[in-house]
């Protein structure tokens, strides 16, 4: 009967060269230092990804199914998830409350509009009644 070890991300995460490459991914460990040459993406790509929980990264490339057989023969055991930090979740920064009414806003663009308008017609009107009174 063969126990399965755990490793902790403090422990992951010294094997982070060339020489020596552990990826943390789906909550398991995986040697990758023999696969660094023949990874289609390139070494940096894993390189990249070790000290941490990669799942995210392996899972947004889309690997197929014979990539993820392929994951059995370099499996070395299963992570503690308790020393993997919580990933915080995106929270958008307060904006300020949009006041879709802009009532004040609301009246001083019509009086800028209407102001110059009724004083536009008052002088057509004045100059229509001098006009006529002048005839």
């Amino acid at each position: 009967m063969s126990s399965t070890k755990v490793f902790t991300l403090e422990e992951v995460a010294k094997h982070n060269s060339k020489d020596d490459c552990w990826l943390i991914i789906g909550g398991k460990v995986y040697d990758v230092t023999k696969f660094l040459e023949d990874h289609p993406g390139g070494d940096d790509v894993l390189l990249s990804s070790t000290a941490k929980d990669a799942t995210d990264d392996f899972e947004d490339v889309g690997h197929s199914t014979t990539a993820r057989a392929m994951m059995d023969e370099y499996y070395l055991g299963d992570i503690d998830s308790s020393t993997i930090p919580e990933r915080t979740k995106y929270v958008p920064p307060k904006q300020p409350h949009y006041n879709q009414d802009k009532t004040p806003e609301f009246i001083i663009k019509i009086l800028q509009f209407l102001v110059p308008l009724a004083i536009l017609g008052l002088a057509v009107a004045v100059r229509i009644y001098t006009k006529s009174e002048s005839s």
